[in-house]
């Protein structure tokens, strides 16, 4: 077994996430952490045993390192992966792969050209209930897809954006949309779109039409706390979104699919409803597993524990990656189209 060798870039919550989803695997071994404040560099290496540096290439190459997670603000992904790939680092990077498609297309040519291996982070993949809907929509038992939809009625305060970096447009390149919400719009589109014939890194969102608003005071945050969007899909599936971190207290995520054949419905952890014009032998027992009594399947507790798992396997064994770099880039280019539809009043088409 492959002792796989890790660096992580910065010190916040997220770097923190991540090295404990390393610590849960026995072949995979934190060595060093990069980030701009001493106390957190120091505190940050105390807490997982490892090398602190205030500079990331400084830190690569004082290291032997294998794979560097990229854990900094959204808006700064690039640079640490550029670093990496320098030095034939692989990458996992924390979603989303940047706050713009233009550097997300930045990563993947200097990934290209160091010959290493960029990867993303949308943990929610990796929870065994959207997986058996997602086995579902594969297998037909939805009929041809109608309807989706997902819901993210979160809460946060105003201290969450003031003065730190989730407030900064620069930073973060937008609010709850990009931030929030992208992972219920990556598992849309990972759900509808495995029922698709597509090419490589193809889209399977054909339009978009959204809007969004920001109900805090301008010297809290200018970035949006609220959208809605509706997509349609290329093989006509429509879909809405609802994303919101101005809806106090919070609500649980949501998660629908519907079709002639058959509808399934997911609220927070549980699955609400799993009703199909044919039932099949499995159906009572993902009812009992995964509904509100059931015990949930075997999520790993953090979810990118299966997340960073799996690229690991893939860099050791030469396997395909769920969240290759070109994978991660689908999500941001529907926020994006959210954001230009926003500003346009026009349906957009990710680009």
């Amino acid at each position: 077994m492959t002792d796989h060798r890790v660096a992580i870039a910065a010190t916040g919550g997220a770097a923190g996430t991540h090295a404990r989803a390393y610590e849960n695997l026995p072949d995979a071994t934190v060595v060093a952490c990069a980030g701009r404040s001493r106390e957190g560099v120091e505190s940050f290496a105390e807490a997982h045993d490892c090398a602190g540096y205030l500079d990331v290439g400084e830190m690569l190459d004082a290291e032997s390192v294998d794979v560097l997670s990229v854990c900094t603000p959204a808006g700064a992904h690039l640079e640490p992966t550029a670093a990496a790939a320098e030095r034939g680092v692989d990458v996992l990077c924390e979603k989303p792969l940047e706050i713009t498609t233009e550097r997300i297309d930045e990563m993947l040519t200097v990934a290209d050209e160091g010959g290493i291996r960029l990867g993303g982070i949308f943990q929610r993949r990796y929870r065994p209930l959207l997986q058996a809907m997602r086995d579902a929509v594969a297998a037909g038992r939805f009929g041809s897809l109608a309807v989706a939809g997902v819901g993210l009625p979160w809460w946060r305060d105003d201290d969450y954006y003031a003065g730190r970096w989730q407030g900064d447009p620069e930073l973060a390149g937008g609010g709850v949309a990009i931030n929030q919400a992208i992972h219920s719009i990556d598992a849309v589109q990972w759900l509808v779109g495995c029922g698709m014939d597509l090419e490589p890194g193809e889209n399977p969102v054909s339009e978009v039409f959204a809007y969004t608003d920001c109900s805090r005071d301008e010297d809290v945050t200018t970035v949006e706390d609220s959208a809605v969007a509706n997509l349609r899909f290329r093989d006509g599936t429509v879909a809405q979104l609802l994303g919101s971190t101005a809806m106090y207290p919070g609500g649980e995520m949501r998660y629908e699919l519907g079709g002639p054949d058959g509808s399934a419905l997911v609220q927070g952890d549980d699955l609400v409803s799993w009703q199909f014009r044919e039932e099949e032998a499995g159906d009572d027992e993902i009812r009992e597993l995964f509904g509100p009594d059931g015990a949930g399947g075997d999520a790993p507790d953090p979810l990118e524990t299966a997340n960073a798992r799996e690229f690991l396997d893939a860099r050791e064994f030469g396997e395909p990656f769920m969240l290759e770099g070109r994978e991660a880039r689908k999500a941001v280019a529907i926020v994006e189209a959210i954001y230009e539809s926003a500003d346009s009043g026009e349906p957009v088409s990710p680009s």
